[in-house]
């Protein structure tokens, strides 16, 4: 005789039929492929909502455990054995829910800090209240007693329009009972409460119909979309290690009244100023190859090029102990009044562009947040966006920004695309490629009353952005020490070229002391020249990055000299011996004084004096510099113009 036993999981409810005399590995044999779980031993079964008591006698039958006709238990998959999917960050229509299944399941990896708050109550402490409290000292009341840090009187007395994303996940944690200490494995059959919006159209809809774009139903088609301001943001603070890092990037504006873009290499820290909050700790700025102008900057983000640099960049940033945290651009220009710059990003105008948002998502969804109490392994980006532009007062100060997981969402399904207007974002239309839910944004009219607008065709970016505050350590320590800073990347036009003689020129001081090759290994902009070289190694690079990184000057010295030793060192410094002098950079030094704002300018008014007969000139082709007396170039044969 047979029985069915209802069981709820994740994914919905299954009904399983099995004899009254089948075991309950027998039952569980049956259930994993109707949850898609990686192996029968992967699913947690208990008989209540939450339980603790998990049902582990596989050998006993349906009978011997009490299990009738009808019974409901519930399953969860172990948080070790979930698949971790990597979203496309490209905007796609078609195939959407359900397609992540077939990338291959691998464990999810959460960040360090993650890991740590989990360990955290996250309660708020308060002090005894002398004028609310009747206790003793040693007491507490409802005045004093600690309070979640998504209380929402703590968070309106605190006047905090965005709570840290572990409060917020401690807030719908608390939905499911489930308080204090979350550090251990997910609790059996908790469902994951976290999950991505998706507005694409669903695949492998069972409702009866040819596959999309031929055929949907309401069971596949998204659901209307109402934008509203995002209750929690998931990096609160942006650090930057040092104030140097601001001020060379500043110099190429300074210099040229250009714009430059760059990405932020760092980590992620406990914010000691939020309740279970993060800060990105930016160490280094990269400086991509780009197209500069006064009004903006034009990158290859989807070019081989780009992709083989940024691989190289990448791979040093591993061996340092860093990964892409965000990315920073520049939006200045010089007012009427010296030393001043125009205030242009405030509310009555934007804080983003459209195209800035619209960018901002494409980043956030190339780098997505692991996290294992969501379903798919990923929710929302620690990827941040940062702008330097002027304030109120016409100094130059840093905006820092995070684009909401509705947008990320509506980029991916191709929702949105920049308008003429900054502060403006458009709706696209439908096409027969293209589902277009209703997308509508709420706001409060003259008489302070919600009103519900449509979006099409264009609504406020306002809506997609969520807003970080930014800061520098009182106390600098930053991870690249190095008192001879290299040249920066990709800054031709300056004459500020990366070379072999620069190199040459750079390391010149050596003379086999690891102490000053120490020092100058402390540069990122200098490892990452080293390695794009393709001569050393990945162990080599390896060592590099923990050389630049030392916790201490021995240690430093110590892997200073073992990469001295190494095979990949001693081809370069070879070749670096067999390299003329004409090779040498003397359009730009070793060093790039960004505290100068009178040489800087002077820069800025000689800048057209830099192609003259009179100085060497670098190849537009091959960025090799020549002397002022050739006509092509030396390197790769092509004429000077």
């Amino acid at each position: 005789m047979s029985v069915i036993i209802r069981v709820r999981a994740p994914d919905g409810m299954h009904r399983v039929t099995v004899g009254f005399t089948d075991t309950l590995a027998q039952l569980l044999d049956r259930l994993a492929p109707m949850m898609k779980a990686p192996t029968p031993d992967s699913i947690l079964l208990t008989r209540d909502v939450g339980g603790k008591q998990l049902m582990t006698e596989f050998e006993k039958s349906i009978v011997s455990l009490g299990l009738k006709n009808g019974d409901m238990l519930f399953a969860s998959i172990a948080a070790s054995a979930r698949p971790s999917v990597e979203p496309s960050s490209g905007p796609s229509n078609s195939s959407s829910k359900g397609a992540e299944s077939s990338a291959m399941p691998s464990f999810v990896v959460q960040e360090k800090v993650d890991n740590q708050l989990e360990k955290d109550d996250g309660l708020v402490k308060r002090k005894r209240d002398a004028g609310l409290c009747k206790h003793g000292a040693n007491a507490m009341c409802e005045y004093c007693l600690p309070i979640e840090p998504y209380d929402a009187s703590y968070l309106a007395q605190n006047e905090i329009k965005h709570m840290s994303f572990h409060a917020y996940l401690r807030k719908v944690l608390a939905e499911s009972k489930i308080h204090g200490d979350i550090s251990g494995s997910l609790p059996a059959n908790v469902v994951p409460p976290l999950e991505d919006p998706d507005y694409r159209v669903r695949a492998h809809c069972k409702g009866g119909h040819a596959p999309w774009p031929e055929g949907i139903c309401s069971k596949c088609q998204p659901s209307a979309i109402t934008l509203q301001r995002q209750t929690f943001r998931m990096v609160d603070n942006v650090e930057f290690a040092s104030s140097e890092l601001i001020e060379r990037l500043l110099s190429f504006w300074q210099t040229t009244g250009c714009q430059r873009f760059g990405f932020l290499y760092g980590h992620y820290e406990r914010s000691p100023n939020v309740p279970l909050g993060i800060k990105a700790v930016v160490e280094t700025i990269y400086e991509p190859k780009q197209g500069w102008e006064k009004d903006g900057v034009t990158l290859a983000l989807e070019s081989p090029e780009f992709d083989a640099e940024m691989a190289h960049v990448n791979a040093v940033a591993e061996s340092c102990g860093l990964k892409p945290v965000g990315m920073i651009f520049t939006d200045l220009e010089a007012s009427d009044v010296p030393k001043k710059v125009l205030y242009r990003r405030h509310g009555n105008s934007y804080f983003l562009t459209s195209l800035e948002c619209r960018l901002a998502a494409y980043m956030e969804l190339k780098h997505p947040n692991a996290c294992r109490w969501a379903k798919n392994g990923h929710f929302g980006s620690k990827f941040v966006t940062c702008c330097l532009s002027g304030n109120q007062d016409g100094d130059i100060d840093v905006s820092a920004w995070q684009v909401s997981n509705s947008a990320m969402a509506m980029y991916r399904a191709d929702l949105i695309v920049p308008s003429s207007v900054p502060s403006k974002m458009c709706v696209q239309e439908s096409t027969k490629t293209r589902y277009v839910p209703d997308v509508f944004y709420t706001y409060k009219n003259e008489y302070n009353l919600p009103v519900t607008a449509n979006a099409k065709p264009a609504f406020p970016v306002e809506y997609l952005l969520v807003n970080l505050t930014h800061g520098f350590p009182s106390e600098p320590n930053p991870m690249f020490k190095s008192t001879r800073p290299f040249c920066i990347e990709n800054r031709e036009h300056l004459q500020q070229v990366q070379t072999l003689g620069l190199v040459k020129g750079h390391i010149k001081d050596v003379d086999g002391s690891v102490d000053v090759m120490a020092n100058l290994l402390s540069d990122f902009h200098f490892l990452v020249y080293l390695a794009s070289l393709d001569i050393l190694s990945p162990d080599e690079i390896k060592l590099m990055g923990q050389s630049a990184t030392a916790d201490t000057p021995e240690l430093a010295a110590q892997l200073a000299g073992n990469f001295m030793a190494s095979n990949g060192w001693q081809t370069l410094a070879l070749m670096l011996r067999e390299a003329s002098d004409s090779d040498l950079n003397h359009g730009a030094g070793s060093a790039v004084d960004t505290n100068n704002s009178s040489g800087a300018a002077a820069a800025s008014s000689s800048s057209a004096a830099a192609a003259s007969n009179s100085e060497p000139w670098a190849c537009r082709h091959c960025t090799f510099v020549n002397m002022s007396t050739n006509s092509s170039c030396e390197m790769c044969a092509l004429p000077k113009d």
